[in-house]
């Protein structure tokens, strides 16, 4: 488990990156921060396309530029949505790739512009994962 300064720290890191997101339509920027278990932190944005199927979230864009770089073990995640003042949390095909690459207890902090901030797990984002229930 992370310590609260450690979370705190990473969720800078997410919102520092949000503003580098590529968000010409829906003009909503997304970052994310991923603490690798070797300490590394990797972010990523999300990044638009006139063809929204083609559009790529932050955490997957994360996630993938640390397996991209030879990180497979990942601690914790953050995401920042500073356009929403409201947080806004991983939408469904974020959750089965960060429920590929983390465990159920890794801890999850998502944010909007506002006060209200939101710590959760893996797990309780992605309950009953199948991956995760069949290694027991």
């Amino acid at each position: 488990m992370i310590d609260k300064n450690k979370l705190d720290s990473l969720f800078k890191e997410a919102q520092t990156a949000a503003l580098k997101a590529y968000a010409p339509y829906s003009h909503f920027r997304v970052g994310a921060a991923l603490l690798c278990e070797d300490g590394t932190i990797v972010t990523g944005v999300n990044v638009e396309n006139r063809s929204y199927g083609l559009t790529v979230c932050a955490e997957r864009n994360t996630i993938c530029s640390a397996v991209g770089r030879g990180l497979l073990k990942f601690s914790a995640l953050a995401i920042s949505t500073p356009d929403s003042v409201e947080p806004v949390g991983p939408c469904g095909a974020c959750r089965q790739v960060m429920g590929e690459f983390m465990g159920p207890e890794a801890p999850v902090r998502f944010a909007g512009s506002g006060e209200k901030t939101v710590d959760t797990t893996v797990g309780e984002l992605l309950p009953l994962d199948s991956l995760h229930e069949l290694k027991k």
